[in-house]
């Protein structure tokens, strides 16, 4: 190209000065400045023209390098095949956390003298956990994962022998000492109160062995073997500790196995305030924590409780959802201690009532429920004594037993019972509608401290969901004791991962309106492209750059 200026004579006798490209024997007029009759009008035209080549040339020049350079970008992409793009988010946001909570080397300190071995073991247990949160699935699916998005190989063989061993009592000791050393650190360097509550989690497998047991499911599944997760945390939901028991064991007792392996685990020296499910409150339990100077805030069977205490509740006036009662217990309990002889304790606790209009209409529909059951059963035939067993509505009856008298004999009187509604029960089950009750033995802590702290529960209970649902803890597919102890642990320390993960967003005031799944595939899509031996990260999009915010 070759631009220069060409002064035109008109008809009219004016001048035009154009800018003109000769090229190919021709000339292409790229831009005309103007006409005029007057000599200095004409050269201002002419100098301008001068002027505006000079800025034509050097666009012309930049713009064929960025042609050149895109040809070549162009060229370069061309190159590079899917595998090339490796996603790195596991890394970038989990792995950071792994790191910070302090699981990174777990098996620095083992009595294994083989550096590689360690570096091995760190590796793959953090393997374990980033693709437990980012890619959950089978062990096996974990092999897929590290080849396709690492272009790493790894063997099952490998994955189950390291399994074998993770759940060894120093390492487990290990683990949870980085998670219960870092929940400390974000608590202040205080555990005041810890929530304690059990789940069931189902084997696919139907045989049973010393742990897979088949017993109450919390999840429906009454014919498959399971076992029993017992989770220690903070009540904002932190995890403490954790143990697994055999799938038919009572939970209730649970809870002194594992508060006594809790204190002599982490040495505590101030205890913590036990928060705990209703299905925790039985006499031998409340009577361990009462001798071993535990304070406690449990859930109250209301309607369960003894006929007198129930009267004067029913009889309180509750106008709306803020009104508090508190009504102070002095009683005896008897229980069984580790030998089994029968034990009696006197305690005193605080029993602290709320009442909310929501709960009372669910009191109610669920009232009427039974009530009908009970009318249309009573209406097809007389209720026995197997039909009560674990029904809800058996409460409603009082039993009528009715003698007939043979007047053939004197010693062959016939005797029948039978079940009818019971008024009185229904009326008195009414006026307990929608009370809920706390029982406690700190008569220090303020009423509403204790209604917020047993309400900070469902923390735990969205660990469990956390567990379940969104990290895929069931069911489990193992069957090897060793193996099913490690597949819990590898999840204990997921969710402690994601927990500061979640923990870090909203310190951050950082929310999305999209789902925790979604959430999680974003965060896979942390791109690199890797060309030879070097790697090139991707811009991250905006969504990816404010979840990295919460490393500021």
């Amino acid at each position: 190209m070759g631009l220069r200026v060409r002064k035109k004579r008109n008809a009219s006798g004016s001048i035009s000065i154009h800018i003109v490209d000769r090229t190919n024997r021709g000339y292409k007029v790229i831009e005309s400045l103007g006409s005029s009759k007057d000599e200095k009008e004409i050269e201002y035209l002419y100098n301008q023209a001068l002027q505006r080549i000079d800025e034509l040339e050097n666009n012309l020049l930049y713009t064929a390098k960025i042609n050149e350079d895109q040809k070549k970008l162009e060229e370069l992409f061309s190159q590079i095949t899917t595998q090339d793009i490796i996603s790195e988010g596991d890394e970038m946001v989990f792995g950071r956390l792994f790191d910070i909570i302090g699981c990174s080397k777990v098996f620095e300190k083992n009595s294994s003298k083989n550096i590689r071995n360690k570096q091995e073991k760190n590796s793959l247990f953090r393997a374990l956990v980033l693709s437990r949160i980012i890619y959950p699935g089978s062990k096996l699916e974990l092999i897929n994962y590290l080849e396709y998005f690492k272009q790493k190989s790894i063997s099952s063989d490998k994955i189950y022998r390291f399994l074998d061993t993770l759940y060894s009592h120093n390492v487990k000791q290990k683990i949870e000492e980085c998670v219960f050393t870092h929940t400390k650190e974000i608590m202040q360097g205080s555990i005041a109160l810890t929530f304690y509550d059990v789940t069931t989690l189902h084997f696919e497998s139907e045989s049973e062995d010393d742990l897979r047991r088949i017993g109450f499911s919390k999840e429906g599944k009454l014919a498959r073997p399971q076992i029993q997760l017992g989770l220690f945390t903070t009540l904002q939901g932190y995890p403490l500790s954790f143990e697994v028991y055999e799938g038919n064991k009572f939970e209730g007792h649970t809870l002194v196995d594992i508060l006594q392996k809790f204190q002599k685990k982490f040495h505590i020296k101030n205890k913590p305030i036990v928060v705990a499910d209703k299905g925790m409150l039985n006499n031998a339990n409340i009577a361990y924590l009462e001798e071993n100077g535990y304070k406690y805030i449990l859930a109250y069977k209301i309607r369960h409780i003894e006929k007198e205490l129930k009267e004067k509740i029913a009889n309180l006036t509750f106008l709306d959802d803020g009104v508090i009662y508190t009504i102070e217990i002095e009683k005896e309990i008897t229980y069984k201690d580790d030998k089994g002889k029968n034990q009696k304790r006197n305690i005193k606790q605080r029993l602290i009532l709320t009442y909310s209009t929501k709960r009372a209409k669910k009191d109610k529909a669920t009232r009427e429920k039974a009530l009908k059951k009970i009318n249309d059963t009573l209406n097809k035939k007389n209720i026995t004594k197997s039909d009560l067993k674990l029904s809800y509505y058996a409460k409603y009856l009082d039993i009528v037993q009715t003698t007939l008298r043979n007047s053939a004999s004197l010693h062959e009187d016939k005797c029948t019972i039978q079940y009818k509604l019971s008024p009185e029960k229904v009326e008195l089950e009414e006026r307990l509608d929608g009370i809920k009750g706390f029982a406690t033995n700190d008569f220090t802590l303020k009423t509403e401290d204790v209604i917020a702290h047993y309400q900070n529960q469902y923390a735990v209970e969205k660990a469990f969901r956390i567990s379940k649902t969104d990290l895929r803890i069931r069911p489990i597919y193992h069957r090897l004791e060793n193996r099913i102890k490690a597949h819990i642990l590898v999840s204990f320390v997921a969710y402690a991962v994601y927990m500061e993960f979640e923990r870090r967003l909203k310190l951050k005031n950082i929310s999305f309106k999209f789902s925790q799944k979604l959430l999680r595939k974003i965060i896979e899509h942390f791109l690199v492209v890797k060309i030879g031996k070097k790697i090139i990260p991707i811009k991250p999009s905006k969504v990816q750059q404010q979840i990295l915010k919460i490393f500021d």
